[in-house]
């Protein structure tokens, strides 16, 4: 038996806080979906994700949803990718969305790379290409993998306490999994935010148009839950067509290819990361990434 063959034994400790870590309502058309781990952010480990996924699905089923917003409980929208919660469960295997094989038991940058193209990448693009029109309803913190779920909605609606940012590059990496940057900003703002790592205010995410409204805090839900109804007026197969025809455009101006190629950029720092460190996150997890933010904002950072 080959190296690449050995089965690689790593420990599955991931216990969950709850068993509904996305809730789900319809209102007047609009399908509302919630992350719902809000001791803990919003942080996306796999259970959220797949859970996401499903109500997704359950959304573009449901003949009298017209139109998707997607938020999150709590102070914060979504602190990013789980990566040191007790239902962190990276270890996991679960029941897969799409062709690439099980991660769990695979060696070397194997596991991570079969993960991040299932639960990352692929489920990212495929929540872009829903035909169903989707509102980011962004309030607080959205952070690194926060961005993702923000990034593949069609709208962004952002509180004025919302404030953005990818701070992975203190990792090595070269931002996250679903490469968008340079397509929500213009390149040289977006070198601007992966090699700050800053907090960009929702105001300022206005202004270069990666956020199309800014309300108070205490109207986010109203002022989305409004501009859903009245897209959800329009005819579903004039909304579907013309989503679709812009997601053309900017895969043709090289959006998904470029994040083919930054995908792999991504991989080649985490094993850099662990040849060099032994950690394929450069020696981070959730508190260490915490505690670097707060010293960022203490510091002067704009917030």
């Amino acid at each position: 038996m080959s190296r690449d063959d050995a089965f690689v034994e790593r420990s599955d400790t991931a216990v969950y806080e709850t068993d509904e870590p996305v809730r789900y309502r319809v209102e007047d058309g609009v399908a509302i979906l919630t992350l719902h781990r809000p001791q803990f952010n919003n942080a996306q480990n796999s259970q959220m994700t797949y859970a996401l996924d499903a109500a997704f699905r359950r959304a573009v089923d449901d003949d009298g949803v017209r139109v998707i917003v997607l938020g999150g409980t709590g102070k914060h929208f979504s602190a990013g990718h789980d990566i040191g919660t007790p239902g962190r469960d990276v270890n996991r295997s679960f029941e897969r969305q799409h062709l690439w094989w099980d991660h769990s038991n695979k060696p070397g940058g194997e596991f991570l790379y079969v993960r991040e193209q299932e639960v990352y990448l692929n489920m990212c693009r495929r929540w872009r290409e829903i035909p169903k029109p989707t509102i980011a309803m962004v309030q607080g913190a959205c952070v690194a993998g926060g961005l993702m779920l923000a990034w593949v909605c069609d709208l962004i609606v952002a509180s004025e306490d919302a404030f953005f940012q990818d701070p992975v590059v203190r990792m090595g990496i070269p931002g996250v999994e679903y490469f968008a940057h340079a397509f929500e900003m213009h390149p040289r703002i977006a070198k601007e935010f992966l090699l700050l790592g800053e907090r960009m205010p929702a105001m300022r995410a206005y202004e270069l148009g990666m956020v199309n409204r800014v309300v108070p805090r205490e109207a986010l839900e109203q002022q989305t839950l409004d501009i859903a109804r009245r897209i959800a007026a329009q005819p579903r197969m004039g909304l579907a067509l013309s989503k679709q025809a812009v997601n053309h455009i900017e895969d043709l101006q090289g959006k998904r290819t470029g994040m083919e190629a930054a995908f792999a950029w991504h991989h080649f720092a985490h094993v850099h990361n662990e040849l060099v460190s032994g950690d394929k996150l450069g020696g981070y997890d959730g508190k260490a990434m915490a505690q670097a933010n707060k010293a960022q904002a203490g510091r002067g950072e704009a917030t």
